[in-house]
């Protein structure tokens, strides 16, 4: 319990963290001798344990989940560098990894409520894709990829003109 209240966020007493989720993964993994998840685990703890010390005490789960959706950032974009490149393999690598990590993210938004969320933000009086950026995405926070909701409002705005 103290653990939970400690890490400050979405830890339920009877629920791990997802640090502890992380490391729990990571365990495994080495017990099954499974290379890539140990490695891919291994380097999103050296980033949690990062984010620790710039912030001088340990990270809430939401902080915790903001270091991996950095890591699954990091890895889309480089598989679209792969792909560019012309390296198939590594670029299924990549989102190999990105489908790792996303089994520890909450569950996404679906388009559909961003979309009926942007449009009540247009409807109330947001007339630039900045001001409906501005009020959808602080609902979405860890749900949703900024990328998608911006699109969504580019569509939404061009359908409402």
């Amino acid at each position: 319990m103290r653990r939970a209240a400690r890490t400050g966020g979405c830890a339920l007493p009877d629920q791990p963290s997802l640090a502890q989720r992380l490391q729990t993964a990571l365990n495994e993994a080495r017990k099954r001798r499974e290379s890539a998840r140990t490695l891919l685990l291994s380097t999103i703890l050296a980033d949690h344990k990062n984010r620790e010390i710039e912030l001088k005490r340990p990270p809430t789960d939401d902080e915790s989940a903001d270091v991996l959706r950095r890591g699954v950032k990091r890895r889309r974009e480089a598989a679209e560098q792969y792909t560019a490149g012309h390296r198939p393999e590594l670029a299924a690598k990549e989102l190999a990894e990105v489908t790792m990590l996303e089994e520890f993210l909450p569950q996404q938004a679906p388009p559909e409520e961003i979309r009926a969320a942007v449009r009540e933000a247009i409807a109330a009086g947001a007339a630039d894709v900045g001001k409906v950026m501005g009020q959808v995405m602080p609902r979405f926070k860890g749900r949703a990829d900024g990328k998608l909701i911006n699109q969504i409002a580019r569509e939404e705005l061009a359908a409402a003109v």
